[in-house]
């Protein structure tokens, strides 16, 4: 049947007025006082059967879906979300795996609430919650991970043209997927051990399962992408090494992994340390399990400095690991954190407190050289600044000091260096990030592209996607 005939006779069997006025879902999620007890235990349940067509049917199928627009990568949303509707959850998950790269992932990490969803017909013309999009997408990944019914995405004849990719992120596993759809020999160049970059280092388990990423890698090799690990292209060999290797066209998606520090007193105390060294130590070296001789700072108090998503991560992470008291210290208000609202929520409901409106000036040290105190000052909100947010700005005579034994600061990320420092002629930002053009993601080396982290300097999952979409589909045009 083919879709214009369905999808008539879906909206003669629900009208829409019908549709409107079914409340959007609620996700399931294990209690508070179990989900503290570990890192591996995840939060959101998922959906039922029950749960996500009911979710479905509230979809109105716009003749412009408008939802699409939201979406960096492209997913026919309508089209995976009927059929859910439908019952036929392995021709939903077929849907999103022709565009998407990591459904399971985005389902749990993308901040659907600020794109697709944004942009759905209830927000946009009847001002109510929107579709469930990322709770439906999430759906029909695990479905299919857990049947394993849908086919793998159609992949052209293999052209027997080498590429490489330069990290294993979302952003280079986007691009690897497209690329050997079209026919490609890619392989991926990782540093670390483990395949996945941030999603593996940088986002705990109990908002996203390494299993669920480990099933989206496994794949793409089924899909014929090749996977080397502990390898730094640039160290352990160059980009014209591997020119000379018969290599044809580079994706760099390396990264933002140098973290930033806020320069202030005391900040090269013990017990005072990035996110990024927080949660790898948790997140992929086990220092939260007496198994693995991996250290991390635990603490009793425990302060995180920082609004985002990266922030939250770690506070709840201290929390997990026994921290009495898990501090966010915030310069702006709640209203103006980056990180996600569910986020939010699920951190004050672990326990977790926000101090917004404050922000430190400078740490003490007891005699060991350990942090034991985080001088703070009280901010106040001004007017917008360059971020389109109210500026936060210092009340004279407000400092007060706060305890804290272990000092996290989670205030962004500046990209990987190796890549630009070891390839000659590229240029950079004076930031370090990749210069590249928006439209097609090349830089001023022709078989050179970039994408995610190492051109915007910070981004979401689906971002850093939608760029090795957009590289693969330009790098694709000037290779064949």
């Amino acid at each position: 049947m083919r879709n214009s005939e369905w999808r008539k006779q879906l909206r003669e069997s629900m009208p829409a007025k019908a549709r409107t006025e079914i409340q959007r879902v609620s996700m399931p999620e294990t209690s508070v006082e179990e989900r503290v007890k570990s890192q591996r235990i995840e939060v959101n349940g998922g959906l039922s059967e029950e749960q996500a067509r009911r979710e479905a049917s509230r979809c109105m199928d716009c003749v412009v879906p408008t939802c699409m627009e939201g979406c960096p990568v492209g997913i026919d949303i309508p089209s995976f979300i009927k059929n859910i509707e439908r019952g036929e959850y392995s021709q939903a998950s077929a849907v999103l795996k022709m565009t998407s790269a990591l459904p399971a992932v985005c389902g749990r990490v993308c901040p659907q609430e600020k794109q697709c969803e944004a942009r759905c017909f209830y927000v946009e013309k009847l001002k109510k919650q929107p579709v469930a999009i990322g709770y439906l997408e999430r759906f029909a990944a695990d479905y299919d991970m857990e049947t394993g019914s849908s086919e793998l995405a159609e992949k052209a004849a293999s052209n027997g043209v080498k590429i490489a990719v330069v990290g294993s992120g979302p952003s280079g596993l986007s691009f690897a997927k497209d690329m050997a759809q079209y026919g490609y020999d890619v392989t991926v160049f990782e540093a670390l051990h483990e395949i996945g970059g941030v999603l593996k280092y940088g986002i705990p388990e109990f908002r996203l399962p390494n299993r669920v990423v480990d099933v989206e890698i496994e794949n793409l090799k089924r899909l014929g992408v090749k996977f080397v690990t502990n390898f730094i292209v640039g160290k352990t060999q160059t980009v014209d090494e591997l020119k000379a290797l018969g290599f044809k066209g580079f994706y760099i998606a390396s990264g933002a992994g140098l973290p930033r520090f806020m320069n202030i007193p005391g900040e090269n105390y013990n017990g005072i340390l990035s996110s990024n060294e927080y949660l790898t130590r948790v997140n992929l070296m086990g220092a939260d399990s007496d198994e693995y001789d991996t250290p991390v700072y635990r603490g009793r108090n425990v302060v995180v400095v920082g609004g985002g998503n990266t922030a939250m991560d770690s506070v709840r992470t201290a929390k997990r690991l026994g921290a009495e008291r898990a501090i966010i210290l915030y310069r702006r208000s709640e209203a103006e954190m980056p990180a996600r609202v569910e986020d939010v929520k699920h951190a004050k409901e672990e326990g977790c407190e926000l101090m917004t409106l404050s922000n430190p000036m400078a740490y003490s040290a007891d005699e060991t050289g350990r942090v034991k105190q985080v001088k703070v000052q009280r901010m106040q909100l001004g007017e917008p600044d360059e971020s389109g947010r109210c500026a936060a700005t210092p009340i004279e005579g407000s400092e007060y000091v706060l305890d804290a034994d272990v000092v996290v600061v989670a205030v962004g990320v500046s990209p990987n260096p190796i890549i630009p420092e070891t390839v000659a002629d590229l240029n950079v930002s004076k930031w370090g990030t990749v210069l590249v053009d928006n439209t097609t993601m090349q830089s001023n080396i022709a078989e050179l592209y970039a994408g995610g982290d190492i051109v915007r300097g910070g981004a979401t999952v689906i971002l850093a996607m939608g760029d090795g979409r957009k590289a693969a589909r330009n790098m694709h045009e000037n290779l064949k």
